[in-house]
């Protein structure tokens, strides 16, 4: 009997819980198609070199590799929401360590966000990088 009783409360459960992963996987496919209409072709920078405490703020055009220290930062893909939408720049980033002698290290690959920038944060003792806009070159 306790069987009986189980099995339709997992049911309920298991039927709530899909519901509610479908209307995440819409809402994020929303999102993302939201974000997307607007690319850039220039991602906006800023990195801090914790041994200076002095912090850079670089342009990197899409595609492109640029170095700030021993890091070297190439943006995939950058985009932000349209100004009637709340404002959030997000891109897609690589970044690799140069070690003299040595291969390049892989850091960070992933998604950045301008308004968490502690979110997807780059994990390095001397650095930190993160997004603060994304921008077109005209």
């Amino acid at each position: 009997m306790g069987r009986r009783l189980c099995a339709p409360a997992f049911r309920r459960n298991g039927a709530g819980m899909r519901i509610a992963v479908t209307a995440l996987l819409s809402v994020t496919l929303l999102w993302s198609s939201a974000a997307q209409a607007d690319p850039k072709q220039i991602a906006v920078l800023q990195g801090l070199d914790k041994v200076t405490a002095r912090t850079s703020t670089f342009e990197v055009p899409i595609d492109q590799s640029i170095d700030f220290g021993a890091l070297r930062i190439r943006v995939r893909h950058c985009d932000k929401t349209p100004p009637e939408e709340r404002p959030e720049a997000t891109a897609f980033v690589e970044i690799d360590e140069l070690r003299p002698g040595q291969e390049q290290k892989v850091l960070f690959t992933g998604w950045m966000f301008a308004s968490s920038p502690g979110l997807h944060a780059v994990e390095h003792a001397v650095y930190d990088v993160w997004l603060l806009d994304c921008k077109d070159p005209s």
